[in-house]
């Protein structure tokens, strides 16, 4: 039995509005994409602005040495496109430094056997080439209509006022407190005296902020030299340093040689419409390849039902089983946690859905010295087995859970994606099949109970959902419940926004303290 109450509701407003919206995981970065909007800029450049002032006021979660993936539609074109930027794991990586420890299971979110020491979860030997910076820099060079340096500008103070300590933040601090003190520069920056979280009082008005000036500095620098600085630059030379130093193998030479990709998406009809999915290391095809199951499995009725729920149980139990033993960088380009998401609609119709991630919580929990930077721990994604087609290896690109989502029916499109590792695709094909099987809006899509199925034999089950429900879930996988709260996330945690005759609206997952819509002013 739970301790929490069952008579609380929770519960986030949804307004629609002529300007542009913009909806991310954390109010302060969604107010900063939302005034480049108000600046007269494009879709793109709100999420440029927004990817990095995410990364430094939710720093855990994301960050310039992370990786994701981008679902961008162009109303002029009528057309939706694909941005990788994907991590990689370095080319001098030797997989006979990752022994398998011969008992259990990783110490994190996947099912792969375990590494002597943790050796592909944590440290720098966890760290792979990040793509960041580069998918931003690739959106802005395609579609962008403010310079550079003005949509990073925002970032750079929100670093040098450094990140504010509430009680959300000390909780996320000390979830990892144990792993981030064994990196002195992550201690530095989160930790008091190198061991204890920083903690914002029970009852009192927390002022204590973090202090990422060096991070500021790194992002001053960014905005100044330009993106391929942290590729090819003075940030690529001190990050391949620090990391080199700290025993990774990451080199100047895997930072220079990282492109972002331009590619299509997934297009996929689906119930008289069609969505457009991430194509590339991405869980886009596993998407695709679950509403496929699910159009010929039911028809929609009023609301959904034990049927419909069953349906999206047993498709994501058949799409993962492929996914974890078939996927990875051999297939996917053909077959087309700690990560954050964020969408933005502009007043003139174009879209992002944008995730990106450091993967695990605080990553590699390795900050870069010279830099200020939070590393990802991206080789977690490969396959520590050998012969598998995500089996770990040398200059090879990571199997990402990431699935930001466009999708549009009846005159209504919506951009969609979540965080949560493996459970990101579930939340994405239930908030898909709420707002395309069942009409539901944007507002009552986020509202409603979810399940989640996502490889573990397990499915999780929102306690609020009907016993009839639950017991149509039971026929397919053995099911549990659980409350939907703020820590831990027993289910992935959406962002998403959708426009309808002219009209935009934004909404996030109800349980997450940080998140928030943010729309223009509409006079701006």
């Amino acid at each position: 039995m739970s301790n929490f109450s069952r008579s609380q509701s929770v519960r986030k407003h949804v307004a629609a509005t002529r300007a542009g919206v913009v909806a991310a995981q954390h109010r302060r970065a969604a107010e900063t994409g939302a005034a480049i909007l108000e600046a007269g800029g494009d879709a793109v450049d709100a999420a440029v602005a927004t990817s990095f002032a995410i990364g430094v006021v939710e720093p855990w979660m994301s960050g310039p040495a992370g990786g994701g993936a981008m679902v961008i539609w162009r109303e002029d074109e009528q057309k939706a496109y694909t941005i990788q930027f994907g991590m990689r794991s370095p080319k001098g990586l030797d997989p006979a430094e990752y022994p398998l420890a011969g008992y259990g299971k990783s110490s994190d979110l996947f099912p792969w056997p375990a590494v002597e020491d943790d050796r592909n979860v944590q440290g720098a030997t966890a760290i792979a080439v990040p793509g960041t910076v580069a998918g931003m820099e690739l959106a802005h060079r395609q579609y962008g209509t403010i310079e550079w340096r003005a949509l990073l500008g925002p970032a750079v103070g929100l670093a040098k006022e450094g990140m504010l300590i509430d009680w959300y933040a000390s909780l996320l601090i000390a979830s990892t407190a144990r792993e981030l003190a064994k990196d002195a520069d992550a201690a530095a920056i989160f930790l008091d005296e190198g061991q204890w979280p920083i903690i914002a009082g029970w009852t009192a008005l927390s002022e204590r902020r973090l202090d990422q000036s060096r991070m500021a500095d790194t992002l001053a620098r960014l905005a100044e030299a330009g993106a391929r600085d942290f590729y090819e630059g003075d940030i690529a030379t001190s990050l391949a340093a620090d990391i080199r130093a700290k025993g990774g193998c990451l080199a100047r030479e895997d930072l220079a040689a990282y492109r972002a990709r331009l590619t299509p998406t997934i297009d996929v009809r689906y119930r008289g419409g069609i969505v457009h999915a991430p194509e590339g290391l991405t869980a886009g095809a596993n998407l695709a390849e679950c509403l496929a199951m699910m159009e010929e499995a039911f028809t929609p009725g009023a609301s959904p039902d034990g049927k419909s729920f069953a349906t999206i149980g047993r498709a994501l139990g058949m799409t993962y089983r492929r996914r974890l033993a078939e996927m990875g960088d051999l297939d996917a380009p053909h077959a087309p946690s700690c990560t954050t998401h964020f969408s933005v609609v502009d007043r003139n119709g174009n879209m992002c859905a944008v995730t990106q991630t450091l993967l695990s919580i605080f990553g590699s929990r390795v900050v870069s010295p010279s830099t200020g930077l939070l590393m990802n721990n991206g080789i977690m994604w490969f396959d520590p087995e050998p012969g598998k087609p995500n089996s770990l290896a040398p200059d090879k690109g990571c199997l990402m859970n990431v699935c930001p989502t466009i999708g549009e029916k009846d005159g209504r499109r919506f951009a969609i994606g979540a965080s949560g590792g493996r459970k990101i695709l579930p939340a994405v094909l239930n908030l898909t099949s709420f707002m395309m099987d069942f009409g539901m809006s944007l507002e009552d899509a986020f509202h409603h109970p979810r399940i989640d199925n996502s490889g573990g034999g397990t499915i999780v089950a929102d306690e609020a959902l009907s016993r009839e429900i639950v017991r149509a879930l039971e026929e397919v996988h053995p099911t549990v419940t659980a409350k939907r709260t703020v820590f831990p996330y027993a289910f992935a945690c959406p962002a998403g926004v959708v426009r309808e005759n002219g009209m935009n609206m934004g909404c996030t997952e109800i349980m997450s303290p940080w998140g928030d819509a943010v729309a223009e002013k509409e006079d701006a």
